[in-house]
């Protein structure tokens, strides 16, 4: 089996700001049609920022679709023109000030491919240092550091339900289990 559906026809339902609603009817392998609604999305970018004391940098937002105060890693929407990894630098830096070293990507996240478009991007870095956080307008949020195993656990415990924070707080740890001892982690005190 191919497992390929063809695009037939395609229709826009709705052009947001930050998302775009599509209906499509599509041949499926068999040579039967079906409907398919996507929701288009310009993707994210998403940075587990290490301190040299083994702590990852996290932000508390209220998060609208859920009604509550969430905690995640810093993240944000993709800006046109620009890369993912030039995207998390600067929302590291507006949201917590920090600004990074040695970023390795952890990867790409489909956060729900049966109906979104949206690809998240996955980075590590380990702080360099720190300036004047500057969040976007109308965005507020609270800055926490919570050392790696204790995100470890919190995830594991079902106390951190954003899906790109768990999957990069699982990859760092291994990254960094991988990884002690070398220079891209600094010195172990």
């Amino acid at each position: 089996m191919k497992l390929y559906e063809k695009t037939l026809e395609s229709k826009e339902i709705f052009d947001g700001k930050v998302i775009h609603v599509i209906h499509d009817k599509v041949e499926l392998e068999d040579k039967t049609t079906a409907m398919r609604e996507v929701v288009e999305h310009p993707g994210g970018v998403c940075v587990a920022a290490l301190t040299d004391n083994d702590e990852l940098l996290f932000v508390r937002q209220f998060r609208y679709p859920y009604k509550e105060v969430l905690l995640e890693l810093p993240a944000g929407k993709l800006e046109k023109g620009q890369n993912p990894l030039e995207n998390g630098k600067r929302e590291l830096l507006e949201e917590t000030g920090a600004v990074g070293r040695e970023y390795m990507t952890l990867g790409k996240l489909y956060p729900s491919p049966g109906y979104c478009g949206e690809v998240i991007h996955l980075y590590f870095c380990k702080i360099d240092h720190y300036e004047q956080p500057e969040p976007d307008e109308g965005e507020f949020l609270n800055v926490e550091r919570i050392p790696l195993n204790k995100a470890v656990e919190m995830v594991l415990n079902h106390q951190i339900p954003d899906a790109k924070t768990q999957t990069a707080v699982l990859k760092t740890a291994v990254l960094f289990d991988r990884l002690k001892g070398t220079p891209i982690m600094g010195e172990k005190k």
